[in-house]
């Protein structure tokens, strides 16, 4: 299966102003990528442009929304046609925007789904069809532990990393006949301006440098997933495992410790 390696191009990366895309985009350019780093904030891209430039790369600035389709297959068509082929492309970009309980499935509800589902489809697919016509390309997309079952307190968010899961799953295979070879990247909890929000208490937390190294060794040495901690990620595939009674008996008692 194809390896991306700086040699053949660019790395691109959505959601790129902070956290675990902000952090790929600066150790990428350690191993030796130029980046195109993405995110709606250019102000904090252009300060991730300068970080980049200490490792002696360049860092090409694109502002934009990853929720406007047109928009992207325009990025990406204006990447390459200046800076070269896009070899890797981590996207990246999410969040989670919780509704207040009196408005429940409200406009949050979507808001988080067309983000994290939808904004990475808008990127996947004009970055897949300019690999699909050279045959080759490496696409890592960054979905969540939280894919692998429903969480209290977290419906939309679980479903779009679950959809996520399932479409790379797919894609895998399809892309992969064809050279591309597609992984998923399924953190636990990292230490971000996300869980930043969290007010509950966060099991085996990753220190957002720590979390990056594992996705950047994971482009290079790792299968379809990429997940850690281990720990958190065996655990939770065991629960997965459960039948639906003791499952659902052990979400009740988590979702009541995090609303303590």
């Amino acid at each position: 299966m194809y390896r991306a390696n700086p040699a053949d191009g660019i790395a691109w990366i959505t959601g790129a102003s902070s956290g675990i895309g902000r952090g790929v985009a600066r150790e990428l350019a350690r191993r030796g990528y130029d980046v195109a780093v993405t995110a709606r904030r250019e102000d904090e891209l252009r300060l991730l442009a300068s970080e980049v430039e200490t490792h002696g790369r360049r860092a090409f600035v694109y502002s934009g929304d990853v929720t406007d389709r047109v928009a992207m297959a325009r990025m990406v068509a204006d990447i390459e046609a200046k800076y070269g082929v896009i070899a890797l492309a981590f996207l990246n970009a999410g969040g989670n925007f919780r509704d207040p309980p009196n408005d429940f499935m409200g406009a949050n509800f979507y808001r988080t789904l067309d983000l994290n589902l939808y904004g990475v489809t808008n990127a996947l697919g004009p970055v897949a069809r300019a690999m699909q016509q050279r045959g080759r390309g490496q696409i890592a997309i960054c979905a969540s532990i939280a894919g692998y079952g429903g969480l209290p307190g977290a419906p939309a968010y679980c479903a779009s990393k679950a959809a996520l899961i399932a479409m790379c799953e797919s894609l895998h295979v399809d892309l992969g006949l064809q050279g591309i070879f597609v992984q998923a990247v399924c953190p636990a909890y990292v230490k971000t301006p996300l869980t930043d929000q969290n007010a509950y208490a966060m099991p085996f937390i990753l220190e957002l440098d720590d979390a990056v190294q594992c996705i950047c060794n994971g482009f290079e040495h790792k299968g379809f997933e990429i997940a850690f901690p281990r720990r958190t990620e065996y655990l939770m595939k065991l629960v997965n495992m459960l039948p639906t009674r003791a499952y659902f008996a052990l979400m009740r008692k988590f979702g009541m410790r995090r609303a303590r």
